[in-house]
């Protein structure tokens, strides 16, 4: 039988199949997948084939993990020398994003972008809390919005709690699998509760010792849309740890510098001290903006 993986608990996977029934699905054994040595070898998301082992309790053995059509990987919270698929299958990849309580900083937004670009799944950014924004948010917000629709990125500004922006996120949403991530506290769940209420999603407040938000989802989840689409609400982050990426890779992953690949004077050319650097040419005259390229030295620096 085949089904689609909705839920990971560690070591029990829910797999729903086409007709909508739904099993409780294991591994048997040890699985080696292709070289990948993540801490999970089967991610939400993924399509598998599967043998039911107990009808009666819908309990199944998963035989076998189909080929993705990408996956977003990040470093293991737990083993920082590994890392974690988080999703596989998808077709875009949404960050939600908070300017205040918690507030998300931009080397947490590049760092989600990077990846992004590095698994070719196409990014957007939700600025959530909008109803928070003063003259400093608004000023912020305007400023990024900028930045980041000028390198190519969508970006949408929303409040779950006046519900402002929601009927075009929903617009976003139809018809594709998207991930949802972010810190925790920036308002995921509140965001799909807004958005459809039936599903009754828990939340939590902001824990207000550390600004940084509390754990709510515990393990990545897929749900359905109702006409069409799913969303996968992943467990905040507290960081996003790149793996796999060189820093020779790294400014392939940032389309501004991506597009000037090649004009540089030396081929390995890391944009820092070398002479004849066109990236940073760019910077001095305001083709890329300097926070991205601040942005960029502080990543590449962390590789």
């Amino acid at each position: 039988m085949q089904g689609k993986v909705y839920k990971s608990t560690g070591s029990w996977y829910v797999l729903k199949t086409s007709d909508g029934d739904t099993w409780n699905g294991r591994l048997k054994g040890l699985f080696k997948i292709d070289d990948i040595t993540s801490t999970n070898p089967i991610a939400v998301g993924d399509d598998v084939a599967f043998e039911p082992e107990n009808e009666e309790e819908s309990t199944a053995i998963i035989t076998a993990i189909h080929d993705r059509k990408n996956y977003i990987n990040r470093q293991s919270p737990s083993h920082r020398n590994q890392h974690h698929i988080v999703a596989a299958n998808i077709d875009q990849s949404l960050m939600v994003v908070t300017l205040k309580e918690p507030r998300t900083s931009q080397g947490f937004i590049d760092r989600f972008l990077v990846t992004s670009e590095a698994y070719h799944v196409p990014a957007v950014l939700l600025f959530n809390k909008s109803d928070l924004y003063r003259a400093k948010e608004e000023a912020r917000f305007e400023e990024w919005k900028a930045m980041y629709e000028a390198v190519g990125y969508r970006v949408f500004r929303m409040s779950a709690l006046t519900g402002e922006g929601l009927e075009e996120i929903k617009t976003l949403l139809a018809g594709n699998i998207s991930l949802l991530s972010g810190h925790s506290g920036v308002g995921k769940s509140s965001f799909l509760n807004a958005l459809y209420p039936e599903w009754r999603l828990k939340t939590q407040n902001v824990s207000g010792w550390s600004g940084k938000g509390t754990h709510t989802t515990t393990f990545a989840e897929m749900f359905d849309l109702p006409g069409g689409g799913r969303v996968i609400d992943t467990p905040g982050m507290r960081e996003f740890g790149l793996v796999d990426i060189t820093r020779q890779e790294l400014s392939g992953y940032f389309p501004e510098m991506r597009a000037l690949a090649g004009h540089c004077q030396f081929n390995d050319c890391l944009h820092l001290e070398e002479p004849g650097c066109s990236v940073k040419k760019a910077v001095q005259e305001g083709r890329i903006a300097a926070d991205r390229y601040v942005s960029y030295c502080a990543i590449l620096a962390s590789i």
